[in-house]
């Protein structure tokens, strides 16, 4: 296929050439990837700017997106693609194999790291989902920081930098410039730009959260702006039409006041006590267990409590009359019960199961899909299965969910998506849709809504 670049995509490839630490902010369905390649190739074989390349990716990114990019274009196809995957066998000859790109997945940076130390051989890197080194404590960040000073130039990609708050973006941007912009450590930007919110009683020292400065957002994205390349994709494309729609889903009495019963023994005991970010994460993920309809008990047991949510995802089904389904589900539970009221559900698998799970979804062969948000949120073209989405399980990941919905709603789709969200009225789910809907999603949002379900127990 010939490559004809949007206006925004030939700026983009331009940026990445002339920027050796550049970071491309651009939203799913803007091609990201084609950009970087194009980009590359430039570089390596127009300009001999870029010698030997690394790609870090998600793993199911790095195992297929990039080398099937590659050879849907013309003007790529001669790209030699080394994956560095599998078992540390398979990864050294990888390692070892000529290649005009290699590609490895996130999790193996540290390996890769230690088995090249100061002979680090890529003088480019790409870092496909910028986002996920964002924790300045990950092994991942800090074995790439120890070898950064031995890169030229680094490309970072994602869509959503800075997905729970504006701490976020310091170790995705030291990664690109080596703290030129927002300083050399994650103390210095915090004195900077932060102010310390909750505390821990026992241990003051212990910050649970950092709020931004007033300000603060201006100062830092202006001190980045130079590299960094932020668009929308509404501002670009003509994209399918987005349909979202809330599915009430009502208990019957027996199954109300066995929520309501589990609801008071969870929250009870914080009554006179306080709720800090950990405990309201505990709290939230049990209480969003139950309005799924079962929960682990305290030796991981199942423990059903209803089968609303089930009914509700039959009703949804039925009405689809037969189009493909892509069902988004929370625990481990969720899909078990979903495989056993449905047994045509697939699961998408991982590795190279999970390859020909997307190719049998976009060869319409695939009724029911069930996947989790966490393996489905990155990188994966699923639109040409589809255009019916269920969240049959919320969360408070306002990026995971950003990221599985644009799965389906991204270019090349050809019909409106559908998306329906499973609401158990009364519950916890209530609260993260008002999240979602708001994009407040964050530590903030999770705390106040556990504090006013406890309220709420309090004045009953």
């Amino acid at each position: 296929m010939k490559f004809k670049p949007h206006g925004y995509q030939e700026y983009a490839i331009q940026h990445v050439i002339n920027v050796p630490g550049s970071a491309l902010f651009l939203e799913m369905g803007l091609g990201k990837t084609v950009i970087t390649l194009t980009a590359l190739e430039a570089l390596k074989n127009d300009y001999f700017d870029a010698d030997k390349i690394l790609v870090i990716a998600p793993l199911r990114v790095a195992d297929d997106t990039w080398a099937r990019e590659s050879q849907k274009w013309d003007h790529l196809k001669h790209l030699r693609i080394s994956k560095i995957l599998g078992t540390a066998t398979q990864r050294k000859k990888a390692l070892a194999a000529d290649a005009d790109v290699y590609v490895i997945n996130r999790e193996n940076v540290p390996w890769l790291v230690a088995q090249t130390g100061n002979d680090w051989p890529f003088d480019t890197v790409v870092i496909d989902e910028l986002s996920s080194f964002k924790s300045s404590k990950s092994q991942r960040f800090r074995a790439l920081r120890r070898v950064r000073p031995l890169m030229t130039r680094v490309i970072g990609l994602t869509g959503t930098p800075a997905p729970n708050g504006l701490e976020d973006l310091w170790a995705q941007m030291y990664l690109i410039d080596q703290g030129d912009r927002l300083g050399k450590t994650i103390t210095g930007f915090r004195d900077r730009y932060l102010t310390a919110g909750q505390r821990d009683k026992s241990n003051p020292h212990v910050v649970y959260d950092w709020k931004a400065k007033p300000e603060a957002e201006d100062n830092v994205y202006s001190k980045i702006s130079d590299i960094a390349v932020s668009m929308k994709a509404e501002d670009w494309l003509e994209m399918p039409d987005r349909i979202d729609r809330i599915v009430p889903v009502k208990l019957i009495d027996k199954a109300r006041d066995q929520y309501k019963q589990l609801e008071r023994d969870l929250l009870l005991p914080f009554l006179d006590a306080d709720v800090v970010a950990n405990t309201a994460a505990v709290l939230s993920n049990k209480l969003l267990q139950l309005a799924n309809g079962a929960v682990y008990d305290e030796v991981k047991g199942v423990r059903e409590i209803h089968d609303a949510k089930l009914d509700a995802l039959e009703d949804v089904i039925e009405a689809a009359n037969g189009h493909p389904v892509l069902v988004f589900y929370a625990y481990k539970h969720d899909l078990e019960r979903i495989q056993k009221r449905f047994p045509q559900t697939q699961m998408l698998g991982k590795g190279a199961d999970g390859l020909k799970d997307i190719e049998n979804w976009n060869a319409g062969k695939t009724s029911l899909l069930a996947a989790h948000p966490a393996s489905a949120g990155h990188g994966l073209n699923l639109q040409d299965g589809g255009n019916i989405i269920v969240w049959f399980g919320l969360n408070w990941s306002l990026e995971l969910y950003q990221q599985a919905n644009a799965r389906l709603h991204r270019q090349g789709q050809q019909r409106s998506v559908i998306i329906h969200h499973l609401v158990t009225e009364g519950t916890m789910d209530e609260d993260v849709m008002s999240a979602l809907e708001g994009k407040a999603v964050d530590q903030d949002a999770l705390m106040a809504a556990v504090k006013a379900r406890i309220d709420k127990i309090a004045e009953e």
